[in-house]
């Protein structure tokens, strides 16, 4: 062997050590973690001030509430400084909670709704944000809709999906009247008949509307992008129990192992975003609040795994 073939023999060598490391490094991580924003939503941090908390606690992913956005946009800043301040800090924005009332009846308000949300697409599509929300606001109370005619509403919104590059992902509330159960919102997503249907879980809400953690499991893989982690207490029971009464992982009572289990996908690695609205977390320092929910999560996920 001369000195040429010794050499190439041992970079191959050496190769074939390191990217099957890499690679199984990349597979042992099924779960990126995310902060959703309404965390921090009573400190009042600001747009910046939040993102900044975020990545200080540790974070690379975020969801940003779209009101959050318009403020800063209001006091001057610009969609192109937004980017700029998320790509310095080294984070990327993985979706954003809106309130366009796409769903309801009513023609005129739909869409009006639409507008809205063609707007806000258009934003976060500057931003670098791929996904919003897609909640049944609007019709949380009062009618029960006709889930046929809700798919075709639902489909209406991923078409300005397929315009502005950002996907709606249609989301579970489980106090609703409308869209509170696993089923329904499986029902939108297959019946719309678009390939981008999404669906947006969150613990608390299969919680509270009754559909369980055992739901995740009749919901395919693809459908799950992205997923809302919280945990629920005993007490108060789930009739009784309010958003404000969410609580970080591991505190509360929800089966972790199971959830986790049920939402990793071999396929690609799912975002997990911590989302509460605790007004004793509110209370306290927003860098030690973010922190906390990073580590509570790491440790569900590391148990699980």
């Amino acid at each position: 062997m001369n000195r040429r073939e010794a050499l190439s023999s041992i970079a191959a060598v050496s190769a074939a050590g390191i990217v099957p490391a890499e690679a199984a490094k990349t597979k042992t991580q099924p779960f990126i973690y995310s902060l959703n924003m309404s965390t921090l939503r009573g400190q009042k941090l600001g747009f910046r001030k939040e993102l900044e908390v975020a990545a200080k606690a540790g974070y690379g992913s975020v969801e940003i509430w779209i009101s959050t956005l318009q403020d800063y946009l209001k006091g001057g800043g610009t969609l192109q400084e937004a980017k700029r301040i998320i790509g310095d800090l080294g984070l990327k924005v993985e979706d954003a909670i809106g309130f366009a009332t796409w769903i309801v009846d009513d023609e005129t308000a739909r869409n009006k709704a639409l507008d809205q949300l063609k707007g806000e697409m258009e934003q976060l599509a500057a931003i670098g944000c791929p996904r919003v929300a897609a909640p049944p606001m609007g019709a949380t109370t009062g009618a029960s809709l006709d889930l046929a005619r809700v798919a075709e509403r639902y489909r209406a919104i991923l078409e300005l999906g397929d315009k502005t590059g950002v996907v709606p992902h249609l989301e579970l509330w489980g106090f609703s009247k409308n869209l509170s159960r696993v089923g329904e919102i499986l029902y939108v997503a297959v019946e719309s008949g678009h390939p981008s249907a999404r669906l947006l879980m969150d613990v608390y809400h299969l919680h509270k509307g009754g559909s369980g953690m055992e739901a995740i499991k009749d919901v395919g893989k693809p459908l799950i992008e992205i997923f809302h982690v919280n945990d629920y207490p005993k007490t108060p029971p789930r009739e009784q129990i309010t958003d404000a009464d969410r609580v970080y992982v591991g505190d509360g009572i929800a089966p972790w192992k199971n959830v986790i289990q049920s939402l990793k996908n071999p396929d690609k690695p799912i975002i997990l975003s911590f989302e509460v609205f605790n007004k004793d977390y509110w209370a306290q320092d927003a860098l030690e609040v973010a922190k906390t929910s990073l580590v509570k999560m790491k440790k569900i996920v590391e148990a699980a795994v």
